[in-house]
């Protein structure tokens, strides 16, 4: 049975590796490595190594057996194109997910370096969204990256946003996903900030997705903007084939 998640824009998750080293500013409170921590200490023997990189090879060939469709979040726990992962096991990966071409599965990474340099030798298959998160304008560069690879869809997650981003490169990328940090020690997010990155999507006909604001208690500070969810999907996308999808 697939993994339910509580990912807002998101189903399932899928975590054929765990663990990762933290590369950029939006890593600081990152909730995989309190997880990680916290599931250690329960025993889990997953997560015996707590956040150090850890391939799972049992775990490669799961969503072949999930029959019903999922949305996907590869790598929830970890980065999959973190530079201590063996080459030869990302390319593993991919290969599971042309496999389940049922499946839509969404990979997120702050490496974008590495995913160029792999690019070429990865099937892009239309089930496969590709993301790069950008926290803050300091990492606007990530997008020109994932730009030039082969990814049939590709998407942003401007989360934990940490700053304005007035001019965001958008003429190639099929999905925006921006939110808040939660949690004890989580930065402040201006509603400006959220706005700004709507109206560049609403202008330039790009889908948008918020998340949520965040803070000490994200559920009652909610996710509606100016009175209004956003909840928009790639174009291409139909959620009749989903009906579990929030």
């Amino acid at each position: 049975m697939a993994q339910k998640s509580k990912i807002e824009w998101t189903e399932s998750t899928w975590n054929p590796i765990t663990g990762c080293t933290k590369i950029s500013e939006g890593c600081r409170n990152c909730y995989a490595e309190k997880m990680a921590f916290r599931l250690k200490s329960m025993g889990v023997k997953k997560y015996k190594n707590g956040f150090n990189i850890t391939i799972h090879k049992n775990n490669l060939k799961d969503p072949l057996l999930w029959m019903k469709p999922h949305i996907i979040f590869v790598c929830s726990m970890s980065d999959l194109f973190h530079e201590d992962i063996p080459e030869e096991f990302i390319l593993k990966v991919f290969k599971t997910m042309n496999e389940a071409n049922w499946h839509v599965f969404q990979v997120l990474t702050k490496r974008p370096k590495r995913l160029l340099e792999l690019n070429s030798k990865i099937n892009w298959t239309q089930n496969i969204w590709m993301g790069v998160t950008v926290e803050s304008e300091l990492y606007v560069n990530r997008i020109n990256d994932l730009e030039i690879t082969d990814a049939q869809i590709k998407f942003l997650s401007l989360e934990p946003l940490l700053s304005d981003i007035p001019e965001i490169p958008l003429s190639n990328i099929d999905w925006v996903i921006a939110g808040g940090e939660s949690g004890y020690y989580s930065r402040p997010v201006s509603p400006n900030w959220i706005r700004s990155i709507q109206h560049q999507c609403e202008t330039q006909n790009v889908p948008f997705f918020f998340k949520q604001w965040g803070g000490v208690n994200k559920k009652k500070n909610g996710r509606s903007l100016d009175g209004k969810i956003w909840a928009q999907m790639p174009k291409h996308f139909k959620t009749t084939n989903y009906l579990s999808f929030k």
